[in-house]
């Protein structure tokens, strides 16, 4: 409070505030600066024609709590923090020291709900009588008066800090919201309008707002899905409160999933739904890992069916062909091995087909010498369909089967080249594969051929306009592998 404003109370000349209230052995007490506080300890001062007066509430954290003091000198302040304990109750009653400084001229109570009490004190530095019945109830009505202002002051700090907490909470609700793409929104049915944020209107491929007509939501789904996304919603609206669905937006291309999840909270007297809140979310990436799941799940059990009549077939034909046990066993096992090794790729690529030289390097792998390479593979790389993948592992294992029993990986100076080329034009393509050895043993046609023969002839059978010749050329093996090719790889 400034001069000017002491001197409209008739107390110029009064000692400044002081700022803090305190006495021996007590904490300090800061004085809190609130000017309509102060004007009410001054007018209080005034209308009892006192010096002093004080405004606190109950003790917190053992000291007063001292909203505000008119008129009292920094010499003073020991002696009326012990009257404000006596009266407040924390402290024993006031020596006599403190009673030969300050008399108390009123002490009217302040009803406090929140801060549990209070005192609107008026004292002087001499004794007198106390105030007549006018000027007690001017007081009594300046102390009502006080504790509405406090109880208003504390009201509002209150909703200050609900509404700061609001405004976090709600910006951790909108951060979470972004962070996992969901667009919420609250539905009036009475209106039809639906409140939102602005992520709602993009994922179904409108234009920006924050309010859209439900009917509209309904037009920009798909057909195919509105009949049971209608049934869904129903039921919830019905009484099962919790709605959960999936659909597709109408017009996207490549198609557009949403899911949604919403909820009533609001219903009227006679049942019917009032509020509802809800989210969508984008789960396009995820609908199409479940149909590649399922497409991968049909295509692996046509796959085991084919490779389970394949295997019964090479188990027959090789025991058929083998002289003894042995014999059979590890032709057999060898032709597994590479069916298994074909299998385990195409599994790394979803059957979605391999490269060419990915697949010839696994086959013939086992039959090379890592420190000294014998096998050379050189070609333009090329994309398999599964069919092509496991025909020509199979080829390729007895070709390098039978160069390392009887032909050029039989012998140290051996060596074997794979290479092939793509030719036609985009619409018509052909690989054309050789498999060419040279440094081994001087090559005589066989008087019979044995299964590994008629494997390398038919295990192409299924890839229609396939070709194959086998040859045995006196200067080593040489076998031509034609077969239809769709879109070629980049080049290695």
């Amino acid at each position: 409070m400034d001069d000017s404003e002491i001197a409209q109370n008739g107390q110029a000349g009064r000692p400044a505030t002081p700022s803090r209230i305190e006495d021996a052995g007590h904490p300090a007490t800061p004085v809190a600066s609130d000017p309509d506080l102060d004007r009410l300890t001054a007018l209080a001062a005034s209308i009892a024609a006192a010096p002093i007066a004080i405004l606190a509430v109950a003790p917190q954290a053992g000291q007063q709590s001292v909203k505000s003091a008119f008129g009292l000198d920094a010499s003073e302040t020991a002696a009326a923090a012990q009257l404000l304990g006596a009266i407040l109750g924390d402290r024993p009653s006031p020596d006599g020291a403190a009673q030969d400084r300050l008399a108390l001229v009123v002490s009217l109570p302040l009803a406090l709900e929140n801060d549990g009490g209070g005192v609107l004190l008026v004292l002087d530095r001499i004794p007198g009588p106390p105030p007549d019945e006018r000027t007690s109830a001017q007081l009594r009505a300046l102390a009502d008066l006080a504790a509405s202002l406090i109880a208003l002051r504390h009201r509002s700090q209150a909703a200050a800090k609900a509404e700061a907490a609001l405004v976090h909470a709600e910006t951790r609700r909108t951060i979470a919201l972004e962070a996992a793409a969901l667009a919420s929104w609250v539905w009036n049915p009475r209106t039809g309008v639906v409140e939102c944020d602005a992520l709602l209107p993009q994922l179904f491929n409108r234009g920006a707002a924050t309010r859209m007509r439900a009917r509209d939501i309904v037009a920009a789904i798909d057909p195919r899905d509105i009949g049971k996304t209608r049934k869904l919603f129903k039921q919830a609206l019905d009484g099962n409160d919790d709605y959960s669905g999936e659909y597709r937006v109408r017009g996207s291309d490549p198609a557009r999933w949403l899911a949604a999840r919403g909820r009533v909270v609001e219903r009227n007297a006679d049942g019917k739904p009032t509020l509802v809140f809800g989210v969508n979310y984008d789960i396009t990436e995820r609908r199409g890992i479940e149909d590649r799941q399922r497409f991968l799940l049909r295509e692996l059990n046509h796959r085991v069916k084919n490779t389970l009549s394949i295997v019964q077939a090479l188990a027959t034909q090789t025991v058929r062909h083998a002289r003894e046990p042995r014999e059979f066993l590890t032709a057999f096992t060898g032709r597994l091995r590479s069916l298994g090794l074909a299998h385990g790729l195409l599994s790394e690529h979803e059957w979605r087909g391999i490269g060419i030289r990915e697949l010839a390097q696994t086959e013939l792998a086992p039959f090379d010498e890592a420190d000294a390479r014998r096998i050379s593979i050189v070609g333009q790389d090329a994309l398999l369909t599964p069919d092509q993948a496991l025909g020509l592992a199979l080829v390729l294992h007895e070709l390098a089967s039978n160069a390392l029993k009887y032909g050029s990986l039989s012998v140290s100076s051996g060596n074997v080249v794979v290479s092939w080329v793509i030719q036609g034009n985009r619409d018509d393509k052909r690989l054309v594969l050789d498999w060419t050895e040279t440094g081994g043993p001087e090559v005589t046609p066989p008087k019979h051929h044995g299964f590994g023969s008629i494997l390398i002839r038919r295990s192409l059978a299924k890839v229609i306009s396939s070709e194959v010749r086998h040859e045995y050329l006196p200067e080593g093996v040489h076998a031509r592998i034609a077969m239809p090719l769709g879109e070629a790889a980049e080049p290695v």
